[in-house]
């Protein structure tokens, strides 16, 4: 079991993770930050199961993932969702996948996240692009799962700016009052604690085209990971559930970014991956360098932004089952491609 790569803080290693936990001791672990393979339809060059045998797929790691895992450590899982072959409607495995380590391996879930990818292409593009029955699918999941009802977490380490609507209350100040749905606000609201506590809807834009990791993989003609998430999910996680010199395990490594964060933040960590195209790539994120964050800002639309006016089709009378004779729209042609 020979480290693939070595950092300050810890090693990528190019093996099965089954058998690196299998030799790491009981409750060692502070906190596994992964994505594993999604259940997907179609296979993928990073290998995944099909959605049906998924849970069957995972069992093995839940078990290392209990055992290993300290009794104030988490579990933190990104995973995104899959469509029924053939039809506009949602697999259920990734919410199975979460019921299935609460009952069967007796997790907790401290809380569900949502993390909105606001660069998300318009997909499936056969149900929203050509029979426009589904909205875009931009939301994966994210379960924060413990072995207990407390793991250590601070949400101090995670604060957002104030919003404008929120400076001008506490500029011009707050009458403290009960609320239509019933929830008392005290004076105590309109306190300036200096930022604002975030929500469980993270939203990060997954825009690494152009990263220093996919120029440094051109330039080495290394094949990158197809699947990243970007550095600031595993950074908000790794914050509010760690401190410097915890121990995090990324069992599904991909291209290490987990070990990037890890290291960056002066916590212990190590990435195991199976392909070494994969962990070769991740070596070219070390040594590690500073970030220079732009701290950009993202804003939903209301959803009856264009109500007013608005001249209502008829709906499908089948649902949508029969595919619309005309020809793909652009849109529609960039989603497909």
């Amino acid at each position: 079991m020979h480290p693939h790569y070595k950092g300050k803080k810890g090693q990528i290693y190019n093996t099965d993770s089954l058998k690196f936990m299998a030799k790491q001791d009981d409750e060692s672990v502070n906190l596994i930050m992964t994505s594993p393979p999604f259940g997907l339809v179609r296979k993928k060059d990073y290998g995944n199961a099909d959605a049906d045998e998924y849970l069957e797929w995972f069992k093995p790691f839940a078990e290392q993932f209990n055992r290993i895992l300290k009794d104030d450590g988490s579990l933190v899982i990104d995973i995104g969702g899959a469509w029924i072959p053939g039809q506009p409607t949602r697999s259920l495995y990734h919410y199975e996948l979460m019921i299935m380590l609460c009952k069967e391996y007796d997790f907790h879930l401290a809380q569900d996240f949502f993390w909105w990818n606001p660069s998300k292409l318009p997909t499936p593009a056969e149900w929203v692009n050509i029979r426009r029955i589904r909205v875009k699918d931009a939301i994966n999941c994210v379960w924060w799962l413990s072995k207990t009802p407390w793991p250590k977490a601070s949400n101090r380490r995670v604060l957002l700016p104030y919003s404008d609507s929120m400076k001008g209350l506490l500029k011009n100040g707050y009458k403290a009052k009960k609320r239509p749905s019933g929830h008392d606000i005290s004076d105590k609201f309109s306190n300036n604690n200096g930022a604002a506590i975030p929500p469980n809807l993270i939203a990060i834009a997954n825009t690494e085209s152009n990263s220093s990791y996919m120029v440094k993989c051109k330039e080495n003609n290394i094949k990158p990971h197809p699947a990243r998430f970007p550095a600031d999910l595993p950074e908000f996680f790794i914050r509010m559930l760690t401190d410097p010199d915890d121990f995090v395990l990324d069992p599904f490594g991909g291209s290490c970014v987990t070990g990037e964060v890890a290291e960056r933040l002066d916590r212990k960590w190590a990435c195991v991956e199976l392909d070494k195209d994969y962990c070769d790539g991740g070596k070219l994120r070390f040594p590690v360098s500073k970030i220079d964050r732009k701290f950009p800002t993202y804003g939903l639309s209301h959803p009856a932004a264009l109500w007013n006016d608005s001249e209502e089709e008829e709906l499908p009378s089948d649902g949508g089952k029969s595919r619309p004779a005309k020809k793909l729209d652009k849109e529609a042609e960039v989603a497909s491609n």
